[in-house]
């Protein structure tokens, strides 16, 4: 058995809460590590948070100004050597699918810190991102690893109900972001992949705290409901409406874009239920996709719906936007408006999606400066590459 192997079958052996000793015992027998530790990106992603002292974590460290926060970033392995102690750091990126999850360090004696060792070290780690979201069924320890503060009860189910944080694939990469993310209220994104097809939706649930997070809870179990059972995008968006409605009886309500894309040829279907806004970045243009506004979700009784009809490029971004951020005021007053947005997503075009939200609402947090937000923000970016 090579040392690969040996690694991968004591990760898939051990306990869910015990992910960490396994790969620190594994390591230290058969790539000879001096140490191993394993960060998670915190729910905000501007820190990774150290698993090893839970539940009262060890100092965190910065994302945005740290050697495993360029590795996180970049999503590609990173090494620091030490002459003086003549060991090697290797810092690499854990990931599922395109959603980063954290960081694996691994120090090394220099000798054996080599091309083919990181390569093989890069591997250990994905087989860990695996065991980690399987683990994460039976042990609350990791989700615990990603939290710098408590989140609100409405922030908890909120991040439960979503896929995940980013999500890659040979046609397309997604990238999604919720702020604030420790209490965020209503707003949300979902999407499901088939061998043909994307269906994506991203929601701005009405009011604030847990009745926000319910009827959110709601509307996307009933699309999902509705999607599993294989209809169309129109039904799904009628029996969603059906369920809100049946519901809360047209006293709430909340603003939904649905969409399917076919992976093969671009063409989309879309309906527009409401507030979010879908903007495209082409040829280094951006510019808002104007579309035809039906009823929110739960609006009014047996609401119907139709699709439009577009097409997406090769090279073209997708990116969509809850009222939270393009209704954001600057201390003047003055509105977040289409030219900030603009200037937003070309000022960003150069980074990957995973990373494009979390820059955008950076700008936006300046734009609004040291006001606190009255509303939740929601930015979902969507790079499409087709097939060829």
């Amino acid at each position: 058995m090579d040392r690969f192997t040996a690694v991968e079958r004591a990760l898939r052996h051990s306990a869910p809460h015990a992910l960490l000793e396994a790969v620190q015992d594994a390591l230290a027998v058969h790539y000879a590590a001096r140490s191993v530790d394993l960060l998670m990106a915190d729910y905000a992603t501007t820190i990774l948070q150290p698993v090893n002292a839970l539940p009262h974590t060890a100092l965190p460290v910065p994302v945005h100004a740290s050697v495993p926060g360029r590795a996180f970033a970049r999503q590609e392995p990173h090494v620091e050597t030490d002459d003086h102690e003549e060991v090697g750091s290797v810092h690499l990126p854990i990931s599922v699918r395109g959603d980063r999850i954290g960081i694996l360090t691994v120090r090394l004696p220099s000798p054996v810190c080599d091309a083919a060792t990181v390569r093989e070290l890069a591997d250990v780690a994905e087989v860990l991102g695996h065991e980690i979201v399987v683990a994460e069924r039976d042990t609350d320890l990791y989700l615990q690893a990603r939290r710098a503060d408590r989140l609100t009860l409405a922030a908890e189910m909120q991040w439960q109900l979503l896929p995940g944080r980013s999500c890659s694939r040979p046609e397309y990469d997604i990238g999604a972001q919720l702020e604030p993310a420790y209490a965020i209220y209503g707003d949300n994104f979902d999407w499901s992949a088939s061998a043909d097809h994307l269906t994506l939706t991203v929601t701005n649930g009405m009011g604030e705290g847990i009745q926000a997070a319910l009827l959110t809870n709601l509307a996307v179990n009933a699309l999902r409901n509705a999607r599993r059972a294989g209809l169309s995008l129109t039904d799904q968006a009628c029996l969603a409406d059906q369920a809100v409605y049946g519901h809360h009886q047209g006293e709430v309500h909340l603003s939904t874009l649905l969409l399917r894309f076919d992976l093969a040829t671009g063409d989309a279907e879309v309906i527009d239920a409401g507030s979010p806004k879908m903007w495209r970045l082409r040829d280094g243009r951006a510019e808002p996709v104007e579309l035809d506004a039906q009823l929110p979700l739960g609006m009014s009784e047996d609401t119907p719906y139709t699709a439009e009809h577009f097409h997406v490029r090769p090279g073209d971004r997708l990116l969509f936007v809850s009222d939270g951020v393009y209704d954001v005021a600057s201390p003047t007053g003055e509105r977040y408006s289409e030219r900030a947005l603009t200037r937003a997503m070309t000022g960003t075009r150069l980074l990957p999606p995973s990373q494009v939200p979390r820059a955008v609402l950076q700008e936006l947090s300046g734009y609004r400066g040291p006001i606190d937000a009255d509303d939740d923000a929601m930015i979902v970016c969507l790079d499409w590459r087709g097939r060829p």
